[in-house]
């Protein structure tokens, strides 16, 4: 597995390393970005996926999150990038616009919803600040 960097949530106490892939077996070690999506900070938008109940349960309280809440990724070479939470939705399981592409610094986390269940997505949409 590649380690693009960390992820922390503060409001749902997660601080997790943050991997190349979607594929469950990354998903087993951590949150997972997903391949062709936007990296950390730049244009665009960076999609992370994590489970909800299995593993690490890295996004179990996704649905907890709040607007203004923030999520802090940090890579590699120690560069910080923070977005703030602007919505929550629960979509299809192959709702394929959540990973479209964006002009501004986006980003979204998803995982399955409800948890332990495959039929829906839990999706965060964020925003980078500074």
């Amino acid at each position: 597995m590649v380690q693009l960097g960390r992820l922390a949530i503060p409001a749902i106490a997660i601080d997790r390393p943050l991997f190349e892939g979607i594929r469950l077996p990354t998903f087993d070690m951590g949150p997972g970005h997903w391949p062709g999506s936007a990296m950390p900070g730049q244009p665009g938008n960076m999609v992370v996926g994590g489970h909800r109940t299995s593993a690490n349960r890295d996004f179990r309280d996704l649905d907890q999150l709040e607007p203004g809440d923030e999520v802090v990724v940090t890579d590699n070479a120690g560069e910080t990038f923070t977005y703030v939470v602007q919505s929550t939705e629960i979509t299809g399981p192959y709702s394929l616009r959540v990973i479209h592409q964006t002009p501004a610094s986006t980003a979204t986390l998803f995982a399955c919803h409800p948890p332990g269940e495959v039929t829906e997505r839990i999706v965060v949409h964020l925003t980078l600040v500074g």
